[in-house]
């Protein structure tokens, strides 16, 4: 082995690299042809570091790799956490995208959701109608750690009774009739991610016991099978009901109710939420307009009044509508909303009662509005295209808002007919 040269392996495709870092590292000639080192490389019978001190002079090639080995390594961690704290960033924004406001209710709402989501703890979201609920459970699932994976949306209260059993857990062929195979169901479909029961509330009894059995056991049987199912999935729930009431009025089990509320989140009507109407008016305005290609330079002013004063009962997803309407509508850069679209809903703005004005004898308006609508049903007060429909309210409540203004509802069924004071049309008379 004496005065025999070491042999290190390099990769080919490295070799100028490698030629670049010794050039720079023995301060050799700039010619890769016309290398030569300052120092020599030991042999094997030579002693590793010869005098205690000339390793530090006399440096190997091995040790030149090695040192941009380590260099590479170095630059990769610093890059990956780099591209970590980016996409960590980019997560933040986008994960909240969609919803739009920095008012306090809903930061507090939008906090608990930072902090639920990494668990798989279940979370129960309530809310009024069109607060926007499923796009809490949405951003709790991509900041979770099943972001990756499905997301199953449902809504319970859009499925027939007879079949949400099957539509959850699936069923087994010949389960019943028109049942010509297997076909799984959306808890099989969300494994290992995430399912969102939207109007968990209208459950019948029997698919409550169902549900119980899979966050308690993590498994279930497809209808018309024998064998059990275990699944890993996280469940989010919303309701706009009071559960609360509807266990004590024993039309909601307390022990399903129990399940579900490990970490419930209540999200704010539009009403609590004012500060974030420009926001949200400002964001529904881009979003329309550029896919009607439409521009606005400005809002007028009555509009911004006017939406400060609604109540929006119908909340986000009522905005939302009126937004679309008026954008579609509008003619010039300047955005505006007829504040008759209010009145025509039902609803004054201020109020929450949709016609509780009409209570007012000296409001000519309300009783213009009721008469106009009686006249264009015929005098009809109830049914789908009655006058309480039309003003989205009860029939009972529309009556009653008729008795006390006095109007006489019988001449808008024939209102080409005399009006007699007993309300009786009287036969006509042939020759």
């Amino acid at each position: 082995m004496a005065g025999k040269m070491i042999a290190f392996p390099v990769n080919r495709q490295r070799s100028a690299a490698c030629l670049d870092v010794g050039r720079r590292r023995f301060g050799t000639d700039e010619s890769s042809d016309g290398l030569q080192p300052r120092t020599r490389l030991r042999t094997a019978a030579e002693p590793p570091f010869p005098g205690g001190t000339e390793h530090l002079e006399t440096p190997t090639l091995q040790s030149a790799v090695e040192e941009q080995y380590l260099l590479n390594e170095q630059i990769c961690r610093e890059n990956y956490r780099e591209n970590l704290a980016l996409r960590h960033e980019v997560d933040q924004v986008s994960m909240f995208e969609q919803i739009v406001g920095t008012s306090p209710s809903l930061q507090g709402v939008l906090s608990r959701v930072i902090k639920v989501a990494p668990t798989s703890s279940t979370v129960l979201i309530t809310g009024e109608t069109g607060t926007g609920k499923e796009l809490i459970a949405r951003a709790i699932h991509k900041k979770s750690q099943r972001s990756q994976r499905a997301f199953i949306s449902v809504n319970c209260a859009a499925l027939a009774p007879s079949l949400i059993f099957s539509e959850l857990f699936g069923h087994e062929k010949g389960a019943f009739t028109g049942a010509t195979q297997r076909r799984l169901g959306r808890f099989e479909l969300a494994n290992g991610g995430t399912i969102f029961l939207d109007e968990v509330g209208e459950l019948p009894a029997d698919t409550q016991v169902g549900l119980l059995r899979v966050l308690q056991e993590r498994e279930f049987e497809r209808v018309g099978g024998t064998r059990s199912v275990h699944v890993d999935v996280r469940v989010i729930a919303a309701t706009n009901r009071n559960l609360d009431s509807a266990v004590a009025n024993m039309a909601f089990r307390p022990d399903l109710y129990y399940r579900l509320n490990v970490f419930p989140i209540q999200v704010p009507p539009l009403r609590a939420r004012k500060d974030d109407l420009l926001l949200l008016l400002e964001n529904f305005i881009h979003r329309f307009g550029k896919k009607l290609g439409k521009k606005f330079s400005r809002i007028d002013k009555q509009t911004l009044e006017l939406f400060q004063s609604y109540e929006w009962p119908g909340n986000i997803r009522e905005l939302q509508n009126v937004i679309e309407r008026s954008v579609i509508l509008s003619c010039d850069e300047v955005f505006s909303v007829d504040e008759a679209w209010m009145h025509m809903n039902g609803r004054r703005a201020g109020s929450r009662d949709p016609i509780s004005k009409c209570a007012v004898p000296e409001s000519n308006s309300e009783r213009q509005i009721i008469e106009t609508t009686l006249s264009e049903t015929r005098g009809r007060i109830s049914g789908p295209n009655g006058a309480a429909a039309r003003l989205q309210v009860s029939p009972s409540t529309l009556d009653r808002m008729i008795r006390k203004l006095n109007i006489q509802k019988r001449r808008f069924k024939y209102p080409n007919a005399l009006f007699y004071p007993s309300g009786q049309i009287p036969m006509p008379t042939f020759p």
